[in-house]
């Protein structure tokens, strides 16, 4: 028997709490302990591999000071979309690390001119390492 995959709304979710919970500085036990579950269960929230309620979304929401429709952002609802969900879930999930947050928060720090060049830096720098990997 396969296991079955989480629906990719709920990844989204999930994603977006994980991100959220990040950018105010908690712990997951700490934002278990104010919507009344487990950090476990706050885990399988962020991972999408459990649904979470709307109540449950809307305490969240009250426990990270953000409006429920936060966690909604950048969903359509068209079937279409599930390749731009994926793509938003790579982006969240690297701006929930830490080396993500870090250079999300530097990054605004500097000019605009010099942010332009970083990121012109960078696309070229992936760009390279995918023409080394084909």
């Amino acid at each position: 028997m396969t296991k079955p995959t989480p629906n990719a709304v709920d990844v989204h979710v999930g994603a977006r709490i994980r991100q959220r919970r990040l950018l105010a500085d908690k712990s997951q036990d700490v934002l278990a302990h104010a919507i009344g579950v487990t950090f476990q269960q706050v885990q399988k929230y962020e991972r999408g591999a459990n649904r979470i309620s709307a109540s449950r979304i809307y305490a969240v929401a009250c426990a990270l000071g953000t409006p429920v429709s936060w966690f909604f952002e950048g969903l359509t609802g068209d079937a279409a979309d599930q390749a731009a969900i994926t793509r938003d879930l790579t982006v969240d999930s690297f701006l929930s690390s830490r080396e993500g947050r870090s250079l999300a928060l530097h990054f605004q720090a500097l000019k605009p001119r010099h942010r332009r060049q970083l990121a012109a830096l960078v696309a070229a720098m992936a760009e390279g390492s995918d023409q080394q990997a084909a």
